[in-house]
């Protein structure tokens, strides 16, 4: 029989299953909180971010958009394409958050990359109940995240060094995981469409329009390409 309580076991388990995100989270959250400060906000912003946005990408994107003022229009539909690619793997998450009750609000809310890469094989650890299981690791995971954007912040606020080159951090992670991808995917339609669609947006709109298209063209793009990706065994739901 399945414990639904909050057990020793569950939280060892769950604080086991997140602590390949706990590096990443933790150095990548430094960078933001880094970030933010430079643009002249504190740790209230780097944690209040931190935990109602929760977005890596989108908050290192906000932060030049805090410092450059840029407009509500500009935010919403800039975060509105950043994070449009929750869509295509939260959708099947959601028979693996069936039954959470209370708990899903949270869940959805802190699904990123790396907490849908921890559990949407489904797997939890035997005799416990899985929703706790995974509500707790999307905890720790967000923790991480938390605790290393105020790192950041006040690190920065107290040590005065050259943080030139951090607003890279972010583009470094993604550019590895596009190399990875390229290498060992075979179907790689979706990695040389992304690529071409960003060089041809940056040729016409310029580095500081060219965002918005280019996530537009990126998605368009991989809706008429999934019946292929599907018939390759790319998209599995």
């Amino acid at each position: 029989m399945k414990k639904h309580n909050l057990t020793k076991n569950v939280v060892a388990e769950a604080f086991k299953t997140s602590l390949p995100v706990l590096a990443g989270y933790t150095v990548l959250g430094i960078g933001f909180g880094i970030l933010l400060q430079k643009a002249g906000y504190g740790v209230i912003w780097a944690a209040v971010m931190s935990i109602t946005i929760y977005s890596g990408t989108m908050q290192y994107v906000g932060a030049t958009l805090i410092a450059e003022a840029a407009s509500p229009v500009t935010a919403v539909i800039t975060t509105l394409m950043v994070n449009i690619r929750y869509a295509f793997y939260g959708i099947p998450m959601i028979k693996h958050y069936n039954g959470t009750g209370l708990k899903k609000g949270y869940l959805i809310f802190a699904l990123t990359d790396e907490t849908y890469s921890l559990l949407c094989d489904g797997h939890y650890p035997e005799g416990e109940d899985k929703h706790t299981y995974q509500f707790l690791v999307s905890l720790f995971n967000h923790i991480y995240w938390i605790v290393g954007s105020v790192l950041g912040n006040v690190l920065s606020s107290a040590i005065a060094f050259d943080s030139k080159g951090v607003e890279f951090s972010m583009t470094a992670i993604f550019i590895a995981t596009f190399a990875e991808m390229f290498r060992t995917k075979e179907n790689r339609a979706p990695a040389t469409a992304g690529v071409l669609i960003s060089v041809i947006c940056l040729i016409l709109f310029g580095s500081v329009y060219f965002l918005i298209p280019t996530m537009m063209l990126i998605v368009l793009a991989l809706f008429a390409l999934r019946k292929k990706l599907e018939k390759g065994g790319e998209i599995n739901e």
